[in-house]
């Protein structure tokens, strides 16, 4: 596989030209747990995942600490992160940008721009007024009994170290990621 290396603000990203893989994640954010399927057999289950501080659901603007509802793929994947790994998904999508859209959220150029994006399998721009940097990660050096007592993200969906390190061998850029 093919594997391209980015440096972006210092820190270090791997980007493969294609996951070439079957395997997608389902992330319950009720059931706090990360399903690894295959079609639609479920191969095993990450459990107590820790999400946003204020839940999941429709984002609405940048900083609303919400886990976004929908249906993503992993965009870039930080293998030097200060979260152990981090696994950008390609928010926001479509859905979210017409949704913004026609809330006044975003203007018609910011539309386009993300629009296009996902035109040309891209990463859409990251720094829109519906946020950005939206991904999977570990928890680096964050103390481990705050991610068990209460969900401490700012829209991400975080595992514990050992989880992030088994979830990157199954996993690549081009996963699919349902987030419901």
């Amino acid at each position: 596989m093919l594997r391209i290396y980015l440096l972006i603000c210092g820190s270090l990203f791997s980007v493969a030209a294609s996951a070439g893989s079957d395997v997608w994640l389902l992330v319950d954010t009720a059931a706090r747990k990360i399903e690894v399927k295959k079609g639609d057999f479920t191969i095993e289950t990450l459990n107590e995942i820790a999400i946003g501080r204020a839940g999941a659901g429709l984002k609405s603007h940048r900083g609303d600490n919400i886990t976004p509802f929908g249906e993503y793929k992993i965009g870039w994947v930080g293998e030097k992160s200060s979260f152990r790994k981090f696994f950008g998904l390609n928010y926001p999508s479509v859905d979210d940008a017409d949704h913004a859209l026609k809330k006044g959220v975003i203007d018609r150029l910011t539309y386009e721009r993300i629009i296009t994006a996902h035109q040309y399998h891209q990463i859409p721009p990251q720094n829109t007024p519906l946020g950005g940097q939206i991904g999977i990660h570990g928890l680096g050096s964050a103390d481990a009994r705050i991610h068990e007592a209460f969900d401490w993200t700012h829209g991400c969906i975080a595992l514990t170290n050992p989880q992030i390190d088994h979830l990157s061998h199954l996993i690549d850029t081009g996963t699919v990621v349902k987030i419901k």
